[in-house]
């Protein structure tokens, strides 16, 4: 029986460093058309277990597709992960040689642990995922040209508000195509999304777009996903107070505002938050906890797929 193949893939810009299971040296490819080509050519009568790639921020995406389409088993994942991995293993030098490699080891590893890949978001996802991001760039350029004018001299202020109009009228032809995007694709969830007070067409758009996975894991699962379950720290007599950390920071982002809203005019979180204040809980904490409740009613609310109602609300 031959031995399984695992594959490494260190993405940068414009190449990317392959490793391969028994072979001692990498191989550099292009990061265009013609390298993902050969490089599923050279994969496919291999049939690797598993071919393990860490996000680069966007770069990887390409690649990743085109793996996928040739029907292989594809996983693209947190690069914290990868590091750590490689740290772990004694690899502290990093280069993109050493990366691809420490890669390779770690789809060995996440195998045998029954890693299953998660399946790569479709042109409508993706499309929803570019809009979402590029709504936030433009927000914080608007945050941002604000709070220059304030301090700006005379001769300058009129080339900020210039530049304010032109963010503005991105912004709303961004909106624009969210809405159009959502409806035609995915009305039914956001109007259940949107039946819970606190949560508007930006929270529910960045929920669809980062947040595929809603309605279809437990609550410990997608509590976890985001990076809103406190994570325990304690070791010997020592026991730390628990903090939450990783997960998806554009959602904890969005959920922080809706939970903020709710405290205020959704009866459950509002009293859910005034009765942790009365046990002597932080309002911070008591603000995390109400993150944490509304992302369990809202994923019970997309696998219910039932609106709000104070009975998912209670048990959830």
């Amino acid at each position: 029986m031959s031995e399984p193949v695992y594959v490494g893939i260190d993405v940068a810009k414009s190449s990317f460093e392959v490793a391969v299971t028994s072979e001692s040296q990498t191989l550099s490819l292009s990061n265009d058309e013609a390298g993902h080509t050969e490089l599923c050519q050279l994969l496919v009568p291999l049939a690797p277990r598993l071919v393990l790639l860490e996000a680069t921020g966007g770069y990887e995406q390409e690649l990743a597709l085109a793996l996928a389409a040739a029907g292989l088993r594809v996983s693209v994942i947190n690069p914290r992960q990868a590091r750590d991995f490689a740290r772990c293993m004694g690899k502290l030098a990093k280069t993109d040689r050493i990366d691809a490699q420490a890669l390779r080891g770690f789809a060995t590893l996440l195998d045998a642990q029954g890693h299953e890949p998660r399946a790569l978001a479709d042109e409508q996802q993706r499309e929803l995922t570019a809009l979402v991001t590029r709504r936030r760039q433009l927000v914080a350029m608007l945050v941002a040209e604000r709070q220059r004018l304030g301090l700006a001299h005379p001769k300058a202020k009129a080339s900020i508000l210039a530049i304010m109009d032109a963010i503005a009228a991105q912004l709303g032809d961004v909106d624009g195509q969210l809405r159009e995007h959502v409806q035609a694709h995915h009305a039914d969830l956001a109007r259940l999304l949107t039946s819970v007070k606190g949560v508007g067409p930006t929270t529910a758009s960045t929920l669809l777009a980062q947040l595929p996975e809603l309605g279809k894991l437990n609550r410990k699962q997608i509590t976890s996903l985001v990076g809103l379950a406190p994570i325990n720290r304690d070791s010997g007599t020592l026991r730390g107070q628990r903090h939450i950390f990783g997960g998806r920071t554009d959602v904890r982002r969005v959920l922080y505002v809706a939970a903020l809203v709710g405290t205020r005019f959704n009866p459950v979180l509002k009293a859910f938050y005034a009765h942790l204040l009365a046990a002597g809980k932080p309002k911070k904490v008591a603000l995390v906890a109400c993150m944490h409740k509304l992302l369990v009613i809202l994923n019970a609310i997309a696998r219910t797929k039932s609106p709000w109602n104070n009975a998912i609300a209670v048990t959830n």
